[in-house]
């Protein structure tokens, strides 16, 4: 039997950190669960508090290629680097040449700068930039690739 996952992220700010993803990957939010007409009538069927209900956002790929992405309001922060991170490839690959990927990461990183993410670190292999490692609004480290 296949084993479905989602990628879950957590922070302080749910809403905010998901429309960072959402432009980031091209996710859009997820539909309410089956048999449920919104989040909000699930809310209600699970019990969760109205006080609670800003405290998580789910987002998916829109083609249904790409994992599920829950973001969970938790009390602390960030405090280490992550042990795990996405790659938000727009190079296309490095079997591409060099001279078309970099403009590629570079727009990219541009646009996710101006949504609040902070550029950590740049990569470059034979003289080519390769990848930039960025933190997202939380801190998270993630790579243009």
């Amino acid at each position: 039997m296949l084993t479905t996952w989602t990628l879950t992220f957590d922070c302080a700010a749910p809403a905010q950190l998901a429309s960072f993803w959402k432009t980031a990957l091209g996710y859009v939010d997820a539909e309410a669960p089956a048999g449920f007409a919104s989040w909000e009538d699930w809310l209600i069927a699970c019990e969760v508090p109205p006080a609670e209900w800003d405290d998580g956002a789910v987002i998916c790929d829109p083609t249904g290629a790409g994992p599920q992405i829950s973001i969970l309001k938790v009390p602390e922060s960030k405090i280490a680097k992550n042990r795990i991170h996405l790659d938000v490839k727009v190079g296309l690959g490095r079997d591409q040449p060099a001279e078309q990927r970099g403009p590629r990461v570079e727009a990219k990183v541009e646009q996710l700068i101006l949504l609040g993410a902070k550029e950590l670190s740049r990569h470059f292999m034979h003289g080519h930039l390769d990848h930039v490692v960025l933190a997202d609004p939380e801190g998270n480290e993630f790579c243009v690739v």
